[in-house]
């Protein structure tokens, strides 16, 4: 049995005001063709297959037409839902795409049997059991109980979401011994490990409760195939647990990553090998640094990859302790001729004065929404209890926002 393992497609960011569409296009084209060469048997994307809950149409479009082109290519889909996704737009074609090999799963299901699923071969005998949890909502495994403490919160979430994990894999066991074939069982996940590194654009999904799961709490699946995370890596060492990461960097942090997908084997003996296939990069994406004087060899350099068709996608920080006023019409100064567009201009905080004669002069674009919500408190003065509950009120009021529910 072979399974690509793929997550955090995200159809439909805009990033920094540019369309992510070209890039979607020419990866989703990428994949099948990666499909087809590798004989691939089912096609995992393990959540986040949408930037939003309201995705604009070409994204929708995007989506669909990849269903179409992967079935031609004899392969079997499985899309699970992630904590940007909306479960109602993806349930509303569910049925659907069942006619085109293709099964959703979108949110917790009130009977686990529904999230059992049986893997075909290209053959059309059973290769592999998955279960398949998308992103666990709390509300889909936990009742509100009052009086709890944060800390009464977080491990109850854990030990509901390990308790949903060990009933599908008892399920699991279940239909192996009722299909009497020595069959692997994979699970998927959307959330974060313990141990796991993330980049500044995966955003905490459980706010003020569960900060990360442990891997002890997952069954003894032959593989795990995880989301969420869009820095490819194995979690705590472990082989058979596994991030694949985001197809292509969606924030500046991810620019030097390479980007990848799984492929995995599996055999009635459990997992036989986790081979990476690195995505071609298709929108050059940098991140460069220094001084004003620094700044034109190093944009020079830069822009190598780029060309005038496809210029490269610029952060720059501008390395300095003196506060300039026309920073930005310098960048763009050192910019001319070059095939390079500048989305961010930032400023390095230097020493406390220079910070200080800086900080009015910093703009929103500088600045993540939790760092302006933290200057506006600095703002007040509040006793420490007072400022910690209203911190933790604006990331639960932030977190619903995300969550984006139907």
């Amino acid at each position: 049995m072979r399974i690509l393992h793929t997550s955090d497609w995200h159809l439909g960011q805009h990033f920094m005001g540019k369309s992510r569409e070209a890039e979607h296009r020419a990866f989703c084209a990428w994949l099948i063709g990666q499909v087809r060469e590798h004989a691939v048997d089912a096609v995992i994307i393990a959540g986040d297959v949408f930037d939003s809950g309201a995705p604009p149409s070409y994204a929708r479009e995007q989506y669909n037409r990849f269903i179409v082109e992967l079935r031609e290519s004899g392969a079997a889909l499985v899309v699970l839902g992630g904590n940007h996704d909306s479960v109602a737009m993806l349930e509303e074609s569910r049925a659907l795409l069942e006619y085109l090999d293709t099964r959703v799963i979108a949110a917790v299901a009130e009977d686990p049997a529904q999230q059992l699923l049986v893997l075909p071969r290209r053959d059309g005998h059973p290769g592999a059991l998955l279960c398949a949890i998308p992103f666990i909502r709390p509300r889909d495994v936990l009742g509100s109980q009052a009086g709890q403490s944060a800390q009464d919160k977080q491990q109850a979430l854990q030990l509901a979401i390990q308790a949903h994990y060990r009933t599908l894999y008892t399920l699991a066991e279940e239909k192996r011994t009722e299909l009497d074939v020595r069959l692997p069982i994979v699970a998927t996940g959307h959330l974060t490990t313990v141990g796991a590194s993330a980049s500044e654009s995966v955003r905490e999904i459980y706010v003020g409760t569960l900060e990360a799961f442990p891997t002890s709490a997952f069954p003894a699946a032959d593989y795990i195939a995880l989301g969420h995370i869009h820095r490819p890596q194995n979690v705590g060492g472990l082989e058979h647990i596994r991030y694949c990461g985001s197809p292509i960097p969606l924030s500046f942090d991810e620019a030097r990553q390479t980007k990848e997908v799984l492929l995995v084997d599996l055999d009635e003996s459990g997992l036989r090998a986790v081979t990476p296939l690195p995505v071609p990069r298709f929108q050059p994406l940098q991140s460069v640094a220094g001084s004003l004087a620094e700044l034109s060899e190093t944009l020079a350099e830069a822009a190598r990859e780029g060309s005038d068709e496809r210029p490269v996608w610029l952060e720059v920080l501008v390395r300095t302790d003196d506060y300039l006023s026309d920073i930005q019409l310098r960048v763009e100064k050192l910019c001319e001729g070059l095939p390079v567009e500048v989305l961010r201009t930032r400023r390095e905080r230097g020493n406390a004065q220079a910070g200080l004669s800086s900080e009015a002069r910093e703009t929103l674009d500088e600045l993540s929404a939790e760092e302006v919500f933290e200057q506006r408190l600095a703002g007040e003065t509040l006793d420490d209890p007072l400022r910690e509950r209203l911190t933790g009120l604006y990331r639960q009021v932030v977190a619903e926002l995300q969550e984006e529910r139907p």
